[in-house]
């Protein structure tokens, strides 16, 4: 009857196959036979959340169980929500076109902190009450939530049953075991909850109480009906050996990353002060170049897709990356395959790699500089010098490259007015340099592109104790870029100021802003990470109707010795480590990455193992 019901409508809405499921590689089951099913929710649309390796994994590897079922749900656009509420057709999932509301598992996916309404506006297409409290203690009807933001996942604690702390491939079977055996003893969801709580990476909110001190910081967290004190992540020790899909769904219409992807390591090296994922994704594991090359094959075969990305926070530090290279280079170019490549580290980037560079890839080259002069650049820890930029832009140029791209950040922490003139300095000097080169491609003119975001200080960073610059102060930096610009061979793109002010907010804030969060979403928030939908406006009256002070999670400073809203969260990083690094930061001092050094950051002493020798 459902199906009857969307096709209907289908040609009423742009990009209808986003709806109707059926895909290659999709993968469908026999109900009758299945004791768990799983809908994996991508709080974003089709386009974006078809793009994400995570659901791609977990999709094929809880399907590889034959008696559970994994299943794909997205935010409906604009014009089919209103289709499905104007015809009462709730949230569904793709593989069956089954309600999700009749699905064991509701889990969410959460990368982005302006993704929140979305959940609470998916829960409520699906006809499940938003707030945990309100969907009663009949076992069924999990609503978990894993990925990156769950590291501090309090402004999100009413809404959810569960969080799932680190990598997923192991504890989201060991979950699903346990929910199986307890719902055929016939036990409460509060029974499981307690249970699923002592699985080591899953949190459960409503088993920890927090107070509050009358400055409004939190006196303490505790745990109830032994709960464990501290939640510790999960991670996958032999990540060579880790699961990983030999097929994807192909879509039928075009999406962000319409490609195969490939995962070469996992965790950085580098220790960059602002950067999350760094520190989150830690201890650093790389595959051996024999696997990726395998795993290319088969997804390439499987699918049909002719282009290959390789994914990780810094490709280029894999310490085998000429020969990973080289052997995926020989199959890709005599398949017609392209093979695409992430940013680029600027340290390491040589002759002999940009001419494997050159024979994969034809567009412009992308760096990270972060930090517009060297003094802020130790600030951050980035370890990259003018010279390296100078030399890498060099290299790129006599390999007849006109088109690079830096990424950039203002309102670090330190940061003054002579560090964002400092971007538009260097832009102009890689400029001068290309036309500095005699061998450099002739008849062309140089394009350098600077994109400028908002610093939002993260937790699990060592700049999580840092304030966020004021819009006012942004708006102030973000003109004198603007001024410091003499020539129509830089281009500059920059973030508004509002959405990282929102980022920030809900990235450190604790659960009372779960109701902040749910008036903003009833004043019509969703899609907030979308220009046309963002309204800062509505946020700010919801906050003010909750009585919260945005500034008092945006512009405060942190103390070193308060308690956090994440500090009962273990993701293996110390957090004197974390104030440590703060302290070195301000003095401008860097600190050697993981292979010169070991900084001492507490996850080898706590996962019993080595980074490095």
């Amino acid at each position: 009857m459902l199906k009857e019901k969307i096709e209907k409508h289908l040609l009423e809405v742009q990009k209808p196959s986003r709806y109707i499921g059926g895909e290659v590689g999709s993968i469908i089951k026999d109900a009758s036979k299945i004791d768990v099913r799983f809908a994996f929710c991508f709080p974003d649309t089709y386009d974006i959340g078809m793009s994400h390796l995570g659901m791609k994994i977990l999709y094929s590897l809880i399907n590889e169980r034959e008696n559970y079922w994994c299943e794909r749900c997205f935010a409906p656009s604009e014009d089919f929500e209103a289709v499905m509420r104007e015809n009462d057709i709730p949230l569904y999932a793709l593989e069956s076109l089954d309600p999700i509301k009749d699905f064991d598992f509701i889990g969410f996916t959460m990368q982005y902190e302006l993704s929140y309404t979305n959940v609470l506006n998916m829960l409520d297409l699906a006809g499940i009450p938003v707030f945990a409290a309100e969907r009663g203690d009949t076992l069924t009807q999990i609503v978990c939530a894993g990925g990156p933001c769950v590291c501090n996942p309090e402004p999100l604690a009413d809404f959810f049953d569960l969080f799932i702390l680190g990598e997923g491939e192991e504890v989201n079977l060991e979950l699903m075991e346990l929910y199986l055996k307890m719902k055929r003893q016939g036990a409460s969801k509060r029974e499981f909850l307690v249970e699923a709580a002592h699985i080591e990476g899953i949190y459960v909110p409503s088993l920890y109480e927090f107070n509050y001190n009358e400055d409004g910081t939190i006196k303490n967290v505790s745990p109830l009906e032994e709960a464990p004190a501290v939640i510790r992540k999960r991670i996958i020790r032999d990540f060579d050996k880790a699961y990983y899909p030999d097929n994807f769904v192909v879509p039928f219409t075009e999406i962000v990353h319409d490609r195969a992807s490939v995962e070469v390591l996992r965790g950085c090296i580098r220790g960059c002060r602002f950067c999350q994922a760094g520190f989150i994704y830690r201890p650093f594991r790389e595959k051996n170049p024999d696997t990726v090359c395998r795993e290319t094959k088969s997804l390439c075969e499987n699918t049909g897709y002719d282009e290959v990305s390789l994914v990780s926070l810094s490709t280029s530090d894999h310490s085998r990356i000429d020969e990973m290279l080289s052997k995926l280079i020989d199959y890709t170019a005599a398949e017609k395959i392209n093979l695409s490549l992430p940013s680029l580290r600027v340290d390491n980037f040589s002759e002999s790699l940009l001419e494997k560079i050159k024979r994969v890839r034809k567009s412009g080259l992308t760096f990270a500089a972060e930090g517009g002069t060297q003094r802020l650049r130790d600030v951050i820890n980035k370890n990259v010098s003018e010279e390296e930029i100078m030399n890498t832009c060099r290299i790129a140029f006599e390999g007849g490259y006109t088109a690079v791209k830096l990424y950039f950040m203002m309102g670090l922490p330190t940061e003054t007015d002579e560090d964002i003139v400092g971007i538009a300095d260097l832009a102009q000097r890689i400029v001068d340099l290309f036309y500095s080169i005699e061998n450099r491609p002739k008849g062309k003119s140089v394009q350098v592109s600077i994109s400028v975001a908002t610093f939002v200080p993260k937790p699990f960073t060592p700049f999580q104790f840092e304030p966020q610059d004021t819009r006012e102060m942004i708006e102030h930096k973000q003109q004198l870029l603007m001024d410091s610009i003499k020539t129509k061979k830089i281009k500059v793109s920059y973030h508004d100021p509002n959405v990282s002010m929102l980022e920030v907010i809900l990235a450190k804030g604790d659960r009372r802003l779960c109701r902040a969060v749910y008036t903003a979403w009833r004043k019509g928030c969703k899609f907030d990470s979308w220009d046309e939908y963002f309204c800062f406006g509505k946020w700010m009256e919801a906050f003010e109707e909750c009585g919260i002070d945005p500034a008092f999670y945006a512009n405060r400073r942190f103390g070193y010795d308060e308690i956090l809203p994440w500090d009962h969260l273990d993701y293996y990083i110390s957090k004197d480590f974390f104030i440590r690094e703060n302290k070195t930061a301000h003095g401008a001092v860097t600190t050697p990455n993981c292979r010169i050094k070991c900084s001492g950051c507490g996850v080898t002493v706590r996962t019993g193992g080595r980074c490095f020798e």
